[in-house]
């Protein structure tokens, strides 16, 4: 693998952890309110398959998309003001924290409906592929999509008309809070995919390198005609569902089973608007961004002062992006009356 894509990832990762850690503590602050869903360690996930992307395909993501489009090169700038409700974020401050929207570099948004990224994607690939163009779309979902009527009615238009579009399954084993086994009798997503005739794995969603490989492959394979593919990453939230959510229902015994392997997030179990200090993240100990930053230096790729440079520019990176939302307008009523009514007849894919 080419070492600007290894140096790039572990920007990304590190970008993600560090940005969501501080929306976390600015929404204890008040600075950002209504829902706040948080990706601390899905991080591998983002960051392997949106590398493997080419910039021309098209991402539909679902309501914990901040990481998705900070790996997609959205400036953490837009996306902080988004949360922020200001008028310079990604949605002009209309869309919050799950619906984001990046036409520049073809985010086709977050969605707040669980399942609801399926038929998004399979419209736009529907589109792609009317028009014989080259481009891939790659559709987000958690665990807790695979259930719904959307899903299954997508797969089956995906497979049925052999549709240009990678579907990536973030399971995360919770949905919004109960585990996998409890309400779905094929807990393997991956398995039911085989209905649709469509391929599918399952992977180490904390691997980012894995994540990478087979992406790229599922990629290759699409571009040259091969139908859809479904890859289905298992990782783990160390966050309840979303800001408000305690996340009681997790057995301690199995967090911190996770935690061993990736327990940076173990002091922010204490939800209830209260942010960790960075003697208490110190304490932790290292986490799966760590275990990849130390292959990078064990194989050469980094030294460890570049590795510490880096982290440096994403927290100079994130501060910045506070700055600029807290500084940025609030959004008017008459920017408000004025998207609505705005091309109400002539809409476009892109």
């Amino acid at each position: 693998m080419e070492r600007e894509v290894l140096h790039r990832m572990l920007r990304d990762m590190l970008l993600s952890r560090t940005f969501e850690e501080r929306a976390a503590e600015e929404y204890s602050k008040g600075n950002i309110v209504g829902f706040l869903h948080l990706y601390p360690g899905e991080e591998a996930v983002a960051a392997g398959v949106i590398n493997a992307v080419g910039p021309s395909d098209y991402i539909v993501s679902n309501y914990r998309e901040h990481a998705h489009a900070l790996v997609r090169g959205t400036p953490a700038r837009d996306v902080m003001a988004e949360l922020f409700g200001r008028s310079t974020g990604m949605s002009k401050g209309m869309g919050g924290s799950m619906h984001m929207f990046d036409r520049d570099r073809r985010f086709m948004g977050g969605y707040a409906i669980v399942g609801q990224t399926c038929p998004i994607a399979i419209g736009v690939a529907y589109g792609v592929a009317m028009r014989g163009l080259p481009e891939v779309v790659v559709c987000f979902m958690g665990d807790g999509a695979v259930n719904q009527g959307t899903f299954h009615e997508s797969l089956n238009m995906a497979g049925l008309w052999r549709l240009p579009i990678l579907f990536v399954c973030e399971n995360n084993h919770y949905a919004i809070g109960t585990e996998i086994h409890r309400h779905s009798a094929v807990p393997e997503v991956f398995k039911r995919v085989a209905a649709y005739n469509i391929p599918a794995e399952k992977i180490d969603g904390m691997d980012v390198l894995k994540v990478y490989e087979v992406t790229r492959r599922a990629l290759e394979r699409i571009r040259r005609g091969g139908g859809p593919q479904f890859i289905e990453c298992e990782t783990y939230r160390y966050r309840g569902h979303s800001m408000a959510d305690p996340a009681t229902y997790r057995p301690a015994v199995e967090l911190k089973a996770f935690q061993e392997a990736d327990p940076l997030m173990a002091a922010t179990r204490e939800l209830e608007f209260r942010y960790p200090t960075p003697s208490e993240l110190a304490e932790v100990g290292p986490d799966n961004i760590k275990t990849f930053a130390d292959h990078l230096i064990n194989n050469e790729h980094l030294a460890e002062a570049e590795i510490e440079e880096l982290k440096q520019d994403v927290q100079r990176t994130v501060d910045d992006a506070v700055v600029f939302a807290t500084q940025s307008a609030q959004p008017t009523m008459d920017a408000a009356w004025s998207y609505l009514n705005g091309n109400s007849r002539h809409e476009t894919l892109i």
